[in-house]
This record gives structure tokens, sequence and C-alpha cells, in this order.
């Protein structure tokens, strides 16, 4: 044999080599799973399994679920000249849901891969996820038979359709589920989670890319319909990789049912072998329905009549007793001494028993609830009813009888105590209502008892609620007929009437002790940034520490600005006092009252301010010359010297020293305040 004929045989053969490899490579897949008893090449996860009696179960009707179950080995989907393989599948499906409505379906799946990257229950199927919706990176194609309508989002007819799905679960085409007689063309509605076997069939024509999809229940005699569902063009050449994975997805959410497939064929380039339906497995019947609602009632009226009689008046009796409970009390001998005890039966109604919904607001000393008292003559009286509960580091009745006391006060300044109730270790306090809430809350822009921010307090009305609540110190300290140490003098316990009148309330904490005597020591209370420093030495609330908190307060409200700030830490008094060493104190005005405000009046605030908050409490003044500065009775003197401590100004509150000195200390002049802008 000449060189030349060695040569073209060569080349012959390799040519037949490559056709042969060619048509391996696209050599058809062809399967059929008559049931999944014993069945090979499956790959499952999530909540599928097989059951015994062949079934393939994707999903129980369990909540949240995903399953899927794919054909172990690739498809050859593309062939050489990049088109897309045709194929066809068929199989047997049976949706079984308890109740009267189940969620949310199953697709039969073509993917790149057989895990499903982000797929998610419910509304997905299984396929996809919220993040991955129509990204050309999924290559996914579905065909979804679905029993719950997903709102309008993705494209679906109804709640009982059949759609088909391009990396997406926005449907290209959505039908609801139905099929065609071939006699005369009519339309059978189908119901997909009807617990009845139906047959679906889904083909593909790589060369005219005509996508069909046809359903009917097995029951239907007369085979597959001749006429198709869905009729559809579309390109799966984007969608497909060389290689793809043919299966199911199914997933239930709130609403659950059990996906069954029974049985399977697929074939590519060609049909799909025909299924026996005589060979179907069983799945596991579902609960018997429960007994007609006359026949229940039948039951019920010739056996249980007594017995239901027996439950209600035991169910009513528990009833009675449990609020009988509730609303119960045990008065001590001495509660019945004190004057303005309310029952507490009547705050629990008042409060809706305490229901959060009338719920004002909260802090460590307890809740302030919304109330409505029922009086005969004054009709319907809405209140505030404070709520503490003792820890029992200190005598109830001592407690009860100080607030006693305090309900007999009068003035227009401070928020009138309406009565008051002890059960058990709780201390119910009633104050009249203030329907602007606090002055903290329009200083910081919190929502009110409306539930909206309240406006930016004006220049004017600050300096107005200043004068008043110094006015009802001056009642406590001086004009009634014990001395009353409030003890928790802040913006949060300055409430606004609908005149925006202020009045100084929440008297929970207040001492009382008789004018010339010495007031008692007692454990530390109060609130950071208001207490004054001798607390932490002698332990003993006087009139000066009031003072003290009554400067805070001053400094709060004319810099809009709290004494500690809760994110910076900022101590307000320290930065209003080296605005003042600097000259620059009328700075410290709060921004955002844009310049609208009296300049000289503001230097007497912020002077007044660092004046209360002076260390040594002998060198502050009492509320009554506060009151008289105020009302430009006293002025401000230029040789007045304010002494600071820098021992105690940068004293932790948590520690308690055995002494406390005064030998190092910062001054500062009225006459450096006078030199500010």
């Amino acid at each position: 044999m000449s060189p030349i004929c060695i040569y073209l045989f060569g080349c012959l053969a390799v040519i037949f080599l490559s056709h042969h490899r060619l048509l391996y490579s696209v050599a058809a897949v062809d399967f059929l799973y008559n049931g999944f008893q014993h069945a090979a090449h499956l790959s499952l996860d999530g909540s599928a399994s097989i059951l015994r009696g062949g079934a393939l179960q994707l999903t129980n009707d369990s909540n949240n679920l995903m399953g899927h179950a794919f054909f172990d080995s690739p498809v050859r989907a593309l062939s050489g000249n990049n088109a897309v393989v045709s194929f066809s599948t068929a199989f047997v499906f049976d949706i079984v849901t308890v109740g009267h409505s189940g969620g949310h379906g199953l697709a039969f799946v073509v993917a790149a891969s057989k895990v499903l990257p982000g797929a998610r229950a419910e509304q997905y199927l299984g396929l996809l996820g919220k993040n991955n919706l129509g990204n050309s990176s999924n290559h996914v194609f579905a065909v979804e038979f679905d029993t719950v309508q997903a709102n309008g989002l993705l494209n679906e007819t109804n709640g009982n359709h059949v759609g088909v799905d391009l990396n997406s679960l926005v449907s290209n085409v959505s039908e609801p589920a139905a099929y065609f007689t071939d006699d005369d063309g009519k339309n059978i509605s189908v119901t997909l989670e009807s617990a009845q076997r139906i047959q679906a069939w889904v083909d593909y024509d790589g060369s005219t890319k005509v996508l069909n999809v046809t359903i009917a229940p097995v029951s239907w005699q007369a085979g597959r319909p001749h006429r198709p569902l869905i009729s559809h063009v579309i390109d799966l050449v984007p969608i497909f990789k060389q290689d793809m994975y043919v299966g199911f997805s199914a997933a239930t959410g709130k609403l659950a049912s059990s996906h069954y497939i029974l049985a399977w064929s697929f074939r590519t380039g060609g049909e799909a072998q025909a299924i026996d339906l005589s060979r179907l497995p069983n799945v596991p019947k579902p609960p018997a329905p429960p007994p007609s609602m006359s026949t229940v009632i039948k039951i019920v009226a010739v056996s249980c009549v007594a017995t239901l009689t027996t439950i209600v008046l035991a169910i009513a009796s528990a009833l009675w007793l449990r609020r009988r409970a509730i609303l119960a009390e045990t008065l001590e001998e001495w509660e019945r001494d004190h004057p303005h005890r309310l029952p507490y039966k009547q705050l629990y109604k008042a409060t809706k028993g305490f229901n959060n919904s009338e719920l004002l607001g909260a802090g460590g000393f307890g809740q302030v609830y919304r109330g409505v008292l029922r009086r005969r003559r004054s009709g319907e009286v809405v209140v505030a009813i404070k709520r503490i509960s003792s820890n029992g580091t200190q005598g109830m009745r001592e407690f009860v009888a100080e607030v006693a006391s305090l309900g007999r006060m009068r003035h227009r300044h401070l928020v009138e105590l309406r009565g008051w109730c002890k059960r058990g270790q709780d201390l119910l306090l009633v104050y009249e209502f203030m329907p602007n809430g606090s002055l903290d809350a329009h200083l910081f822009g919190r929502a009110g008892t409306t539930g909206k921010p309240p406006a930016l307090l004006a220049w004017e009305q600050r300096a107005m609620i200043l004068r008043g609540v110094a006015s009802g110190l001056v009642y406590l300290h001086e004009e009634w007929e014990q001395v009353v140490v409030h003890r928790d003098v802040k913006a949060s316990n300055v409430l606004l009437g609908a005149d925006l009148g202020p009045r100084l309330g929440d008297f929970g904490l207040a001492r009382l002790y008789e004018h010339g005597a010495d007031p008692t020591t007692t454990r530390i209370v109060g609130t950071l940034g208001y207490m004054a420093p001798e607390l932490t030495v002698t332990a003993r609330a006087t009139k000066a520490t009031d003072v003290f908190a009554f400067g805070a307060l001053l400094l709060e409200v004319v810099c809009g600005r709290r004494p500690i700030d809760p994110v910076s830490g900022v101590n307000l008094l320290r930065w209003v006092r080296d605005l003042g060493a600097r000259g620059d104190l009328v700075r410290a005005v709060d921004e955002r009252l844009n310049g609208r405000y009296d300049m000289e009046e503001a230097k007497l605030l912020l002077w007044l301010g660092l004046m209360c908050s002076q260390t040594r409490p002998e060198a502050r003044p009492s509320i009554r010359q506060v009151c008289q500065y105020l009302d430009g009775e006293m002025e401000m003197q230029e040789a007045a010297v304010l002494v600071f401590s820098d021992v105690v100004s940068s004293f932790d509150f948590g520690s308690l020293p055995p002494t406390l000195t005064w030998s190092t200390c910062n001054t500062m002049s009225v006459g450096s305040l006078h030199s500010g802008r």
C-alpha cells in the first residue's frame, strides 16, 4: 500500500472516530420509573424521601419545607452546534392537603446543578430565592404547578395554575390548571391539590423552540389530550448549559401540602416512554375529614349537654374567682388612717387591667399608665397612675404616710396628687393627667401622648416654665407646713398642661421634715447629672440638693442639652463653665433657637444655673433667691465668685470616698460671665 493510501486511510479513521465521539456525546437519555421503590440513580435532598410503598415524597404537610429529587447524571442539553436538544418528559403527581387550603406547589426542573443556591420555601418553590430572582447566572428552567397565588408579584393567574419559569419565579406564561377534551375542545378545570393523581407531559422541540405542557387526571380515560394547555415559543439556549440536571422541586410555607411524584419518564431526542398507570404506587391516606357540623350538634345534644354545662359553669366560676383574687384587697389597720386612698379595683378598671395600650412611660422607679376614673358627680376624669414596686429597703408604712401627706398640697405649679393605693408590695400614685407630656419630650423631640414629636419650645416658653418650676420648689421648701425635698427634680418630671404651664410632679422619692429641723440620712437616689456631689458623702437630701438639681435643669432648658450626654458623655455643667471662663457664655444657648432669644435673660439664666451648681452647698442660693433673680427683684453681683471643685467635678458617683476635700477649687467671677457675647 502506497504512503498516500495509508495517509488517506488514517484521515478517514480520525473523522470516523470524531463523528462517533460526537454521536456518543449527544446520545439520547432515556429512563422510566414506574414507581420509585428500589429506584437507582436518584439524588434526594431536603425533605424528599422515598416511601415504603414506592412513592417519591418531596414534602409532607409540615410548614416551610423544601424537597428536591434529581436524576443523578447530567443530561446533554446543547448539541455540537449550540442548539438545544429536544426533550420529552411525563410524570404523575399527587398533591394532598389536609383541611381547606394548602401550599405552595411543585415544579419540574432543568438546572445546571443539583444544588439550587439561594433557594427558599414558600412561593419560591425551592427553586430560587428573593435575592437571585431573574439572575441570568441561575440557569434554571421550570414548569411549576402552583396552588397559592403570590399576590400578583409573580405573574400568576390564580391560586391553581401551571406556569413556565426562566431563571425566575415571574412566569413567562401562566395558565389556570385545566385540560381540553378531544371531541369538542371544552376546557375542563383541574384542581391541583385535590388529592387526585394527575399526569403531566412537558415536550420541547429544539428545532422549532416550541414548548408544550399538557395535564389531565389519571382518571380521564382518553389518555393524553391532543391540545396542550400551554404551547409557547421559548428559546432555551441562554438558559441551558451543555450539561443540565433534570428533576423536581417542591416547597411549603405557612400553608402546607404533601407533594408526591408517583412515576416519571424522560427522554432526549424523542418522545418519553408511556407510564404504566396500573403500577402507580399509593400515597398515604389523609386523615378522615371531621364529622359534619350537623352530626357534631346531634352528638353534643344527645350525649354531652350535661358535661358541657358543667364545663361552662366551671370556667365561669374559675374566671369569677380569678377576677376576685386579682381585685381582692387586704387592708392593714394603719392604712385606714391616711386620706386619699383609692380602691385597687377602681384603678385596675381605670387602666384596663394595667394594659400596655395605656402605658405612658416607664423608668427606673416604675411605670406610668393613663387611666379614666368614673365619678358619679364629675363623670369621667383622666388621670396618670404611677405603679411603684417596693424592694423592701424602706418601710411601706412610712412611705405611704409621707405620700398621703403630700396629697394635701395645692399649688398651681405642682402636679396634684389625687390619691394613692397600696396592694402587697406595689404602691400606686394617682396624679392629675397632663396632656402635653413632659418637658423632656419637648426639649429632645420624643413622641408624647399623641404619638407625634412635640414642637420645639420658644425662648419665652422656656423662661416661663423655669419660673413656674422655681415657684413650685419655693412652695415645697418654705411655704408648706413641712419642708418637702423633692429629690428628683429633672426635665422628665416637669409636666406641661394644655397651656404649656409647668407642673413639677412625681413625688415618689420626696422626703419631708419639720421647718428648722435637720434632714435625716437616707439611701442615695436620683438621676446622674442632677445629683449634688455632697450626696455621695452625707447621704442627706436637703433643700440645697434640690437647688443643685434645679441648676442642672436651668442649664438643660437653656442649652437644649442633657446634663450628661448619653452618646458623647459630655458634662453640661463643665461645658458651660468652660465657655463662661472664656467669655463666650451665650454660645451655650440652644442653637436650634436660631438666635431668637433675649441675650440678657439668657446670661441671667446661665449664671443662675452655674450658681445653683456650685460644689459647696452653702455657696448655692436658696430657691427663693433664685425666684427673686428670675423676677428681677435681685441683680447679679459683679463681685460674686462661683466656686467649683475639680475633685468633685471629676468624681465617680459610683464610689463613696471616706472624705471629700474642698481645698482645690476653680473660681469664676460674674464679671467674666458678663464679658460674653
